[in-house]
């Protein structure tokens, strides 16, 4: 059975370019993927009309309306024949598996819970992302989707986190860690302190607190944190691997060596220093390493279906493993283990006994 994928067409900086183009490599590379191709026809059809097509399984959906990169999550309330809503509608009826969008990260969130709902016992839906760190790269989450969470929230981001690790990434057994400003058990805020000891309780694999020096040691394959805190530590790793990439590229051309003078130079250079040759490869494995295109995009962990969120300057690269991310998922079966974790993890309900009582709406940062 084909695993069917909604793209949102229309979503991000660079649609429907983009996404187009990643459906296709996505195609090319997953065997048993079907894309469905959600967004104003005749404009994918155009950039279809750039490509070779042939013995690649997909259709096109055509939705009217585009939420757009600037608009507010009302947009998905007034826009019913967006390609957000109508791809979120697919999956809801079953037609398709999962849904995939490089568009305004709120505006998906609020059209996956309006649309598909919450998991029967989730508060909170939390937005996950793979950070790099020095061994194999760990799960962090949330990063922007609550911003006010309460401990027990913490405690289903913890146990979502641990079933997408050993579900999705293979990650057996993966160990947990809270995020906070000191390793030893009372550092931290009020929220730390208490998800701390919930997580202790749990029989999760908690390791206790990872200060943010700490985080890209590899200590834990899973870290939580509130919504705010996660998205300024993502968006802070960012700022930094494009500084690197730019200064870097500055040393090598600003000092007397542009472009053509480091062509020319490179071959004598090696030749003096053996050694560059094998500092390139390891340069270039650290920058793959580090690029957010090789991970795709963030799932929204605790909605009723599997959903990925990409960023909105994604390129096609990074949409071909978003989808990829979201057949992994939907393999791993992801949202039946979430249900199947809650229910053998009572202490990770919220005091009121439902997930359904927590009636405050899902915020988010973009």
């Amino acid at each position: 059975m084909p695993v069917r994928v909604v793209l949102d067409a229309m979503g991000g900086d660079h649609a429907p370019q983009v996404p187009v183009e990643g459906a296709l490599w996505a195609l090319r590379e997953i065997p048993e993927l079907y894309v469905i191709l959600v967004g104003q026809e005749e404009r994918i059809r155009a950039e279809l009309a750039r490509h070779s097509t042939k013995g690649l399984s997909f259709s096109i959906v055509h939705a009217s309306q585009v939420v757009e990169m600037h608009e507010h999550t009302i947009a998905v309330k007034t826009k019913r024949d967006s390609s957000m809503v109508v791809g979120m509608r697919l999956v809801r009826s079953g037609e398709a598996e999962a849904f995939v969008s490089m568009g305004n990260t709120g505006a998906v969130m609020a059209a996956a819970l309006f649309h598909l709902g919450r998991i029967p016992g989730i508060d909170r839906p939390a937005l996950a992302t793979v950070y790099p760190t020095a061994y194999r790269p760990c799960l962090l989450l949330d990063i922007g989707a609550n911003t006010d969470p309460k401990p027990w929230h913490l405690l289903q981001f913890a146990m979502m986190g641990v079933i997408y690790a050993e579900r999705v990434l293979g990650w057996p057994n993966p160990r947990v860690g809270i995020l906070s400003n000191g390793e030893e058990p009372g550092k931290g805020s009020i929220l730390v302190q208490e998800a701390y000891r919930l997580l202790q309780e749990s029989g999760l694999n908690f390791i206790g607190n990872v200060e943010g020096k700490d985080l890209s040691r590899g200590l834990a394959e899973v870290v939580v944190t509130d919504g705010f805190t996660g998205n300024v530590v993502i968006k802070h790793l960012e700022g930094t691997v494009s500084f690197l990439a730019r200064f870097l590229k500055g040393q090598l051309t600003d000092g007397g060596l542009d472009r053509l003078g480091l062509a020319l130079a490179l071959p004598g250079l090696l030749l003096a220093a053996p050694g560059l040759l094998c500092l390139m490869p390891s340069l270039w494995r650290i920058f793959r390493h580090l690029d957010y295109r090789e991970y795709g995009g963030a799932p929204l962990l605790g909605v009723n279906g599997v959903v990925v969120i990409g960023h909105g300057r994604s390129d096609a690269k990074a949409v071909k493993n978003a989808i990829r991310a979201a057949v992994r998922a939907v393999k791993g079966g992801m949202r039946e283990r979430i249900q199947e974790g809650l229910d053998s993890l009572a202490i990770a309900r919220s005091p009121h006994g439902s997930g359904a009582e927590d009636t405050q709406p899902i915020s988010s940062i973009s």
